[in-house]
């Protein structure tokens, strides 16, 4: 559940949209950033003043490091003796029911969340810090590395910063899969793409829980607002606005989603058109 958190004004709301948008056109977007304006839109409670806190925070974090490692490995261990040993960072299955696991500002507060969350903490206090330091968005399970390709140390945050051995990260997509490790799996992962990912397992989260649809229209809307995004979301929203009762603004996404499918796949296009007409109906 939401638990505490209540969602902000919509006038906070259509401000914190507005500089997620431009963060997120920059030319190099900043990750801390965009995941605590993710954060102002799901707590109404993160002013500024809570933004600007949690930004000192990494600072904070970055600034305890009590040297700086050479190699990647020791990057990795560095950061595990840190966060992990030191300030308890981690997670349990417990926290995949939490919304909070994913919101930066309250994981930086609980010391726990999701492993994505936690990778983030990861990233931007390494990075504060001058570590060559990237994520890696295994399927199912998001890690961090260290270094270049061929020196490569993978961490795992959600395990308290454990530094990956041998066969562990194919362990780990195994678990999620089923699958093997491909070498494109462990490609950095661009800030965008981070975000991309949060707003997707925030959208899975909202999804289960009929009651959490509002979450899930403002993870929608701020997927949309990401430069690339999968047109098919536009769909997603119209249908959960029909499923919210909001049949006239649902059935006009789902013709407007009609006419830019009906380019690619006339057959499509015409059931959406029938869903949109179904929404219209509702309204009679």
């Amino acid at each position: 559940m939401t638990g505490h958190l209540r969602p902000p004004s919509p006038e906070r709301s259509a401000e914190v949209r507005g500089r997620f948008a431009e963060e997120a056109r920059s030319e190099r977007p900043d990750l801390a950033t965009l995941c605590l304006l993710l954060g102002a839109e799901a707590d109404g409670a993160l002013d500024e003043a809570g933004l600007d806190a949690a930004q000192v925070e990494l600072d904070r974090l970055a600034g305890e490091l009590p040297f700086r490692p050479g190699s990647p490995r020791a990057w990795a261990v560095a950061l595990r003796d840190l966060l992990g040993e030191r300030y308890g960072f981690h997670g349990v299955a417990a926290d995949y029911q939490r919304l909070e696991s994913s919101l930066l500002h309250e994981v930086l507060r609980r010391r726990r969340g999701l492993p994505i969350m936690l990778s983030v903490v990861w990233l931007e206090v390494a990075r504060r810090a001058g570590a060559p330091v990237y994520g890696v968005a295994l399927p199912g399970h998001f890690v961090v590395g260290f270094g270049p390709e061929e020196e490569r140390v993978l961490a795992d945050p959600f395990d308290g910063g454990r530094v990956l051995a041998g066969g562990d990260a194919e362990v780990l997509v195994a678990g999620a899969t089923g699958a093997g490790l491909r070498p494109s799996m462990l490609e950095p992962a661009a800030p965008l793409e981070v975000v991309a990912r949060v707003l997707n397992n925030i959208r899975a989260w909202a999804a289960s829980r009929p009651e959490e649809s509002a979450v899930g229209l403002w993870a929608i809307e701020l997927a949309l607002l990401l430069p690339a995004h999968a047109a098919r979301l536009r769909y997603e929203r119209a249908r959960l606005l029909v499923g919210r009762g909001e049949f006239s603004a649902g059935a006009g996404e789902l013709e407007a989603y009609a006419e830019v499918v009906g380019a690619v796949d006339e057959e499509v296009a015409e059931e959406v058109r029938g869903e949109a007409r179904a929404a219209r109906a509702m309204l009679n």
